[in-house]
């Protein structure tokens, strides 16, 4: 007998061009508790013709395709669909591929040879609101952040008072940043806290290193995502780094 108050199983959809892949997939995935496939696909194209179709949750999506991409069939079911979720499994840890995933609405990046675990994970991590990725790929993240913070100024006690006294005064406080006319300026604390985020920890993991209240790091991240045009923690990290580049 069905439990009514049970939590709806996680809606799951695979695409990838090879079908052994899809269906390795589809029978480690779909055999666990709380997940249903609801579709598949074999390119692009159809990808997104399927995921209008089933409205899945999360998507389990492949990069290199034929017809249409995984870039273009991320960026056209995150635009009509922006419930669903994109997981990228991919063989290719190109930068330029990388970032132009996250910037088509990509939550997580992973390589072939995760293990079964880390995708089964990083699936339940995604229908949760989290963004996740491979090692590798934080690593180009961080090496990037690692290379634009060491070109900054370090903080002056002026900024650092006007970032104590929470996101409206400092934003109040600090000059408009003539290299980005379009978007709003981070101040440094916001700065720091979309490293943190590039680095995978969570609002709690935040909060406990800049010593603030998990709350008021949650509306920090909001107003840092608003700042940037930012759909995902992923996207947020990789739009930080371009706005310094």
């Amino acid at each position: 007998m069905n439990d009514p108050t049970a939590a709806p199983p996680l809606r799951l959809m695979i695409v990838d061009d090879q079908p052994l892949i899809r269906r390795a997939l589809t029978l480690m995935l779909g055999t666990e508790p709380g997940i249903e496939i609801v579709g598949e696909a074999a390119d692009g194209l159809a990808a997104v013709q399927t995921a209008l179709a089933a409205r899945p949750d999360v998507i389990v999506m492949d990069l290199q395709m034929p017809r249409a991409s995984g870039v273009v069939a991320t960026r056209e079911i995150t635009a009509r669909l922006p419930a669903t979720r994109i997981v990228v499994l991919t063989t290719y840890d190109h930068d330029e591929l990388v970032f132009d995933a996250i910037r088509a609405g990509a939550h997580a990046y992973l390589l072939k040879d995760a293990s079964e675990l880390e995708v089964l994970d990083t699936v339940r991590a995604v229908h949760r609101g989290e963004s996740r990725l491979s090692p590798s790929i934080a690593r180009k993240v961080m090496e990037q952040f690692r290379t634009l913070w060491a070109g900054r100024r370090p903080e002056s006690p002026q900024s650092a008072a006007a970032d104590d006294a929470g996101p409206s005064t400092a934003a109040a406080n600090r000059k408009p940043a003539a290299a980005d006319p379009l978007a709003e300026p981070l101040t440094d604390k916001e700065e720091r806290i979309v490293e943190l985020i590039a680095q995978g920890k969570s609002n709690k993991q935040i909060a406990a290193t800049v010593f603030l209240a998990e709350g008021t790091v949650k509306n920090y991240v909001s107003r840092i995502m608003d700042k940037l045009h930012a759909h995902s923690r992923t996207e947020l990290a990789v739009r930080a780094i371009e706005r310094r580049g």
